[in-house]
């Protein structure tokens, strides 16, 4: 059975299984195959949602795949600087 090809996860900050593919063909592909687990990938596919829903984000446009490579970049710590804002609010415990 083959091993899952491990990474040092710059996002959780430990040695992670690898994601099994590079989600882009240019050098930020391969940045991200080289540096992300799979842990922090699936982190990432849950959060993204969030930008798009709340800043109407086109895919399909040059600039809204811009938006979300730079939410990406920041969101896995390649870059410095904040997170856009979501509208998601954590749900209170108290009930």
């Amino acid at each position: 059975m083959n091993q899952p090809r491990m990474v040092f996860c710059k996002k959780l900050q430990q040695e992670l299984p690898g994601i099994p593919f590079k989600p882009f063909t240019d050098d930020f592909g391969q940045v991200v195959y080289d540096n992300v687990s799979m842990q922090a990938w699936q982190l990432w596919l849950r959060e993204s949602p969030r930008y798009i829903n709340t800043y109407g984000v086109d895919l399909q446009s040059e600039k809204g795949r811009e938006f979300m490579r730079q939410q990406m970049k920041v969101f896995f710590g390649f870059e410095e600087g904040e997170l856009a804002a979501t509208a998601w609010k954590p749900t209170d415990d108290k009930g």
